[in-house]
């Protein structure tokens, strides 16, 4: 890997963890490695926007020199660095203690995107949030995991609106050098560069590493000087509209990534694939049993019989189909190396039902794995009838694809003030097993009044980030000022406050509440009981239904007549989504149904103490026990729909939340507050969910390897 006294040379000897620590992701869920970096200086710190690598890079050498001559900091430095460094060499946890011995060959996770922090903007939405919340916490049970994904170094997309509310899309290229990702090195000491196989002409990926705790991430980069210009812009942007360098790009992620591992000499027991994109992962673990004298069955069971294959889409549109000349044109040559020729090949990722339509990289999947899973109990059932014609045999109910309901990995998610107060009354350990039901019990006995005060502050804080953003948009951009208004300048910390951020996919019908405009406006404008509503998200630079209705939302935050009740906030991203599902009263979720596979911010919003007002979809059919939140059934017609959660705002909610004892707080709105924390905290854990993929999938699979 690169020097680390090359990266930060102003580094004394006496504090030089602080560049391992800056390098390993584990400090984005730990408070107290946070806190050291925040304790050097703070206001680099917020200047860096809360990266340690950006800030250990610009922080001047008379600042560092002094805070190596500073005992109280030291005293803190020695015990988080010897904390870290005992946790990144330990081959024991959960895993070790219950499925395997850790010196298994790893389990390889190939995923698209992943949502790991701010600081590294390679992610599209909750697929990588997924992704990256599981491989935090593989690390944190110890199980013996790699993961293979790309780094596109312009594929984050930066949100500007126009003074008329049209999305426009800013690419923001990433600086490698101010990130905590690495370079990987080869005997000479240069990066390694790698040859995608059976790509011609050829294609090469440059390789990096983040380390995510004790997992390795390792990510491909197809924006090098060998590569011609085609071939550079494979790896630049996330979910490529080409769909034949859609297609050049899932054979890098999965060839290719492949070929990284075996260049690394990582070999790995069982393949998880994260969605379709790298499915081709699997053809390279067929092929190389067949060029070792196997037959093509016997291959293609071997690998079927440790492969793990999770869905996300209930969407058709999001499933790849790849026509058949472009597959002709890239796998000619590839068929034979399987021992198939051209129609047994295609026929392995045909769809019964349209067969002509292409090469179906769903189908494919699901059928070259033993392990296939949807993302919550609701979406199994949606797959399970998508996908029945793979298996015309069977009933519907007995199609082979199970569920494994998303989870969050909670000490990236829950707030640190809020963990404060959980372990004043949960004790101090209960992190360790906050996947234990019986632990979360506990919040009962947190007083009423705390746990409002700490809501109300995180409330003010989101208000106040919101406000200094639309501040400094007014000053350094000279947006209009109503453009300023529109951003959330006029919230109000008093009035009850719903939160609504995710992409703008039209299924997810952002703009519902405004059906019947004359009775939001009086729920908006009523005198004494006041409604305000946060948007934040962003469509796909493809996607102009999606723009139009974001466009609609940002224009009625302009309306005079609705008095600043409405709020777009702009450029939503992992740090603003952390803000407000750590600060808005209430998190409203209202897609068409069933196209919600699972959702996680409604998760991330529980954790924190936000009750969830979602449509019975996705997760929330699990989740809702009738005292946690609110819920309608969704008819999928928009006006009932909306009118539901007129009359669920205006009998439930707004009387809750308004209902004040005599020192000003809610108790029966912070009873529910609990039971949201309670009820779903431990349910809708990445622990729970990790610990399932391992016990009904892996623990299998393992033995087959």
């Amino acid at each position: 890997m690169d020097n680390m006294k090359d990266r930060f040379p102003y580094l004394p000897d006496r504090i030089s963890g602080l560049g391992e620590l800056a390098y390993n992701l584990w400090w984005s869920w730990q408070p107290s490695v946070r806190m050291l970096f925040k304790m050097l200086n703070r206001p680099a710190w917020k200047e860096s926007v809360h990266n340690p690598v950006k800030m250990l890079r610009e922080l001047p050498k008379d600042i560092v020199e002094s805070v190596a001559n500073d005992p109280e900091y030291l005293h803190h430095y020695d015990a988080v660095l010897s904390r870290f460094r005992k946790e990144m060499s330990s081959k024991g946890g959960w895993f070790s203690e219950n499925i395997a011995d850790p010196e298994y060959l790893p389990i390889a996770y190939f995923s698209a995107e992943y949502g790991l922090h701010h600081s590294l903007p390679f992610y599209a939405g909750g697929l990588g949030f997924l992704a990256g919340d599981h491989i935090k916490e593989y690390s944190d049970l110890g199980a013996p995991l790699v993961a293979v994904g790309f780094m596109y170094p312009e594929g984050y997309l930066r949100q500007k609106i126009r003074a008329d509310g049209w999305q426009e899309s800013v690419d923001e290229v990433l600086d490698r050098d101010a990130a905590p990702i690495t370079r990987v090195l080869n005997d000479k000491g240069e990066q390694l560069v790698v040859k995608v196989p059976f790509i011609d002409p050829p294609v090469y990926v440059a390789v990096w590493k983040v380390m995510v705790g004790r997992v390795p991430l390792y990510l491909i980069d197809t924006d090098i000087e060998i590569n011609d210009p085609w071939n550079r812009g494979i790896s630049a942007h996330l979910y490529i509209g080409d769909i034949e360098q859609r297609l050049r790009q899932e054979i890098v992620l999965g060839i290719g990534g492949s070929e990284v591992l075996n260049t690394l000499g990582i070999k790995h027991s069982v393949l998880h694939l994260n969605e379709g994109h790298p499915a081709f992962a699997i053809l390279e673990r067929i092929r190389e049993r067949v060029q070792g004298g196997m037959g093509f069955d016997k291959a293609m069971e071997q690998v079927r019989a440790t492969t793990v294959f999770t869905t996300h889409t209930p969407v058709p549109a999001g499933h790849d189909v790849f026509p058949f000349h472009l597959m002709d044109k890239y796998f000619s040559h590839y068929y034979p190396l399987l021992g198939l020729n051209r129609d047994a090949f295609l026929q392995i990722g045909t769809h019964p039902e349209n067969p002509a339509a292409g090469f179906n990289m769903t189908a494919f999947a699901l059928r070259m794995s033993a392990y296939r899973n949807g993302v919550s109990k609701k979406h199994g059932a949606v797959a399970r009838r998508m996908w029945q014609a793979l298996w015309p045999e069977r009933q519907e109910e007995n199609i082979p694809i199970d569920f494994i309901t998303n989870g969050v990995h909670v000490p990236t998610w829950i707030e640190p003030k809020m963990e404060l107060l959980l372990n004043r009354y949960l004790g101090p350990n209960w992190l360790e097993d906050h996947d234990n039901p019986v632990i979360w019990e506990l919040i009962d006995d947190i007083p009423d009044k705390e746990l409002w005060q700490v809501h109300y502050w995180l409330k003010m804080k989101l208000i106040n980030v919101i406000r200094e953003q639309a501040r400094r948009r007014w000053v350094e951009d000279k947006i209009s000022p109503t453009n300023v208004v529109a951003g959330g300048t006029l919230l109000d910390p008093s009035a009850l406050t719903i939160g609504f951020a995710r992409r703008f996919a039209t299924y997810k019908r952002a703009d519902l509440i405004f059906q019947d405009m004359e009775r939001l406006k009086r729920l908006l404008n009523d005198r004494w009981r006041p409604l305000q509503i946060i948007f934040a998200g962003k469509a796909h630079p493809a996607d102009d239904p999606g723009k139009r209705i974001l466009q609609r939302i940002f224009n009625f935050a302009h309306d005079p007549d609705l008095r600043g009740r409405i709020a777009f906030v702009e450029d939503y991203g992992e740090q603003l989504a952390q803000y407000m599902v750590h600060g808005v009263d209430v998190w409203l979720n209202n897609p068409l149904p069933p196209l919600e596979a699972s959702g996680t911010s409604g998760m991330k919003a529980s954790l924190n103490g936000v009750p969830h007002l979602s449509i019975l979809d996705g997760w929330w059919i699990e989740g809702f026990n009738g005292k946690n939140g609110w819920a309608f059934e969704g008819s999928g017609d928009d006006g009932k729909d909306a009118e539901a959660i007129y009359d669920i705002l205006e009998n439930n909610v707004i009387p809750l939340y308004y209902k004040l004892d005599d020192y000003g707080i809610p108790r029966e709105w912070v009873k529910i507050m609990k039971e949201a924390i309670k009820s779903n905290a431990p349910l809708f854990s990445a622990r729970r969910m990790v610990k399932e993929y391992v016990q009904k999938f892996y623990q299998s699979a393992l033995k087959s390897a």
